[in-house]
């Protein structure tokens, strides 16, 4: 019999007993659902931070304290770590470091600030950013409208700010070019803007156009404090020299640390492709917990597939017979039979695939990421399917193909 003429019989039978085969099919569909929904929402977050990584540039490298407090290791040792990266240090690194490429220095302010413009203001969920004049390279930010802070704006602390696009928006009516030269309330400082950002979009709920970058005297001046860690950033001109890169930044970082040779770094350097890596493998037992809750609901699902096509065998018992009567060959029965189940398994299968990327993707926009269709996850679903339906036909495929058709004939 035809691989088509098999397809069709299979649908013709799904649709002769179809509230037994929606009800099976759609356990599939929920597990599959659950499976793929998972995945893809995991995927789309990877994604979309892999996006924000990498708008930082693959050849950038961000010089952080390792933490700060204690830590306990394996034995009971305790060891000290994360002392904040100071001004004079930051400024030092900059100065020392001679490698090809630039340097960044800036700290987080506050990330709920409120800019006020006359009578507009926005919610206090505006960050504020000190930084030098590399920031904008370092960061792969780009000036919508503008000028950067020029290196003695940033040395002596003007009172000047370049300003996101969602603040011109909330502000400005959407018109950049009322924004400059305008001043503006930005928590606590009176500023005047000098420049506009590009729009960078949103990443993970946080917009990266909700935003007010200072000189970075100034936020020192106003919002740090002797535990304000200053963080660094390399903008490395060739990225073939990353490593080398790190490693004359970890020599210069020692000295300016005044680390021992016997002591470890108390701090880390780390590229976007490493922070990636990261993410990616603390969601590896996320995924694996997804992949075998959706094996559970396709092991019960078998099991209910299994249970009709043993039912189907019985009441088509008389119609196997009249079929192996006329001709029809063990094979041609147990084909038949397994491609009823297979088809059944897949219908549900593309049901919960459907729903999987539908749900897992609207869990991501509401976390501020990227639609994705998780290509690999889609077919690993439709294996499983064909699996399923294969493991759970092949007994009922197989007895059937094994009536008697004189027997078959006779039964009633």
């Amino acid at each position: 019999m035809h691989f088509l003429e098999n397809i069709r019989l299979a649908l013709s039978s799904v649709r002769s007993n179809i509230l037994r085969a929606v009800l099976t099919l759609l356990i599939i569909a929920f597990g599959i659902m659950s499976l793929v929904g998972i995945l893809t929402a995991i995927d789309s977050a990877i994604y979309s931070l892999n996006e924000n990584f990498s708008s930082v540039g693959a050849n950038t490298l961000t010089i952080k304290p390792t933490g700060e407090g204690v830590r306990r290791r394996r034995g009971g040792n305790v060891q000290k770590i994360g002392e904040p990266i100071s001004y004079r240090q930051a400024i030092e690194f900059k100065e020392r470091f001679n490698f090809p490429g630039v340097v960044s220095i800036s700290m987080n302010c506050t990330g709920s600030a409120t800019v006020k413009y006359e009578n507009e203001e926005t919610n206090p969920n505006v960050i504020i950013v000190a930084a030098d004049e590399n920031f904008l390279q370092a960061k792969a930010f780009g000036l919508e409208l503008g000028r950067n802070f020029t290196a003695s704006e940033a040395r002596q602390g003007n009172n000047v700010a370049i300003i996101g696009w969602d603040i011109v928006k909330l502000l400005f009516n959407g018109q950049p070019e009322r924004a400059l030269g305008r001043q503006i309330l930005a928590g606590k400082l009176r500023l005047t803007v000098i420049g506009i950002l590009e729009t960078k979009g949103s990443s993970m709920s946080q917009s990266e156009d909700r935003r007010v970058l200072l000189p970075l005297l100034t936020g020192k001046r106003f919002y740090g404090s002797q535990r304000t860690n200053y963080e660094l950033l390399i903008d490395v001109r060739d990225p073939s020299r990353i490593d080398d890169a790190i490693s004359e930044a970890t020599g210069l970082m020692r000295v300016i640390r005044k680390r021992k040779a016997s002591e470890d770094n108390d701090f880390e350097i780390a590229t976007s492709e490493g922070l990636i890596n990261i993410i990616k493998d603390n969601t590896v037992t996320l995924r694996l917990s997804a992949v075998l809750i959706g094996l559970i609901t396709l092991v019960g699902a078998a099991i209910g597939l299994m249970n009709i096509m043993l039912v189907s065998v019985t009441e088509r018992t008389k119609e196997i017979g009249i079929r192996k009567a006329v001709g029809a060959k063990k094979s041609t029965i147990l084909t038949q039979f397994l491609t009823e189940a297979v088809v059944i398994c897949l219908l549900g299968g593309l049901l919960g695939i459907f729903l999987g990327v539908l749900i897992g993707n609207l869990v991501t926009y509401f976390l501020g990421g990227s639609f994705l269709v998780p290509v690999n996850w889609i077919g690993l679903s439709i294996l499983f399917c064909t699996l399923v339906g294969l493991i759970s036909g092949i007994y009922p495929a197989l007895k059937a193909s094994q009536l008697d058709p004189i027997e078959s004939l006779r039964y009633e």
